[in-house]
């Protein structure tokens, strides 16, 4: 995936290529990473990169179940932002991108992104709402991704001092030019 995501045909093609750039860059957080590394918390929050790659992919797979009214798999939010011992980034990473599968085969399955998403009841931000739109989850699911890939940006950064268009220009083999260095992984002495 380039840099930023390119020409889009319509609407709901836009609204995936935006979700799958927001996806890609915290992906990019997490490149070269090991599993250890991808648990650490080296920021005064509790987050990791893993933690964060669990989260999103908690939260977008939520969100789809609301658009096709299935009841939520979870409500524990606060428990998806952990990587513990022994869980591994590849798999995190893999069940992300199963998560992005899914989303781009519901919402091809939906002809009108206006149609009506239930609200859930009984949480107090969403009191004065019956229900949103597709289309509203979607780009709510952008902000949602993109807020956390700015927390998994400080984070990186925060273990290895790796910043996120180095990563990208390593992730995606980008040449090396006077405006930017791909990242390397340190050289062990």
């Amino acid at each position: 995936m380039a840099g930023i995501p390119g020409p889009v045909a319509d609407e709901r093609e836009g609204l995936l290529a935006f979700l799958a750039q927001q996806r890609h860059v915290i992906r990019v957080a997490a490149y070269g990473l090991t599993d250890e590394q991808a648990a650490l918390t080296p920021t005064a929050g509790a987050l990791s990169i893993g933690g964060l790659v669990t989260h999103v992919a908690v939260t977008e797979r939520h969100w789809l179940g609301r658009v096709l009214q299935r009841e939520p798999e979870t409500s524990a939010y606060a428990d998806t932002f952990r990587f513990g011992p022994g869980e591994k980034l590849a798999d995190a990473l893999a069940g992300y991108e199963q998560v992005a599968r899914e989303t781009a085969e519901i919402v091809a399955g939906i002809a009108d992104l206006g149609r009506p998403v239930p609200a859930p009841k009984g949480v107090p931000w969403f009191a004065d709402v019956e229900a949103w739109s597709v289309r509203w989850v979607l780009l709510h699911l952008i902000e949602e991704t993109a807020r956390h890939a700015g927390h998994a940006d400080i984070v990186r950064e925060s273990i290895d001092g790796a910043t996120a268009y180095p990563l990208l220009a390593a992730a995606e083999s980008w040449p090396e030019t006077p405006w930017i260095t791909p990242w390397r992984p340190p050289v062990e002495a």
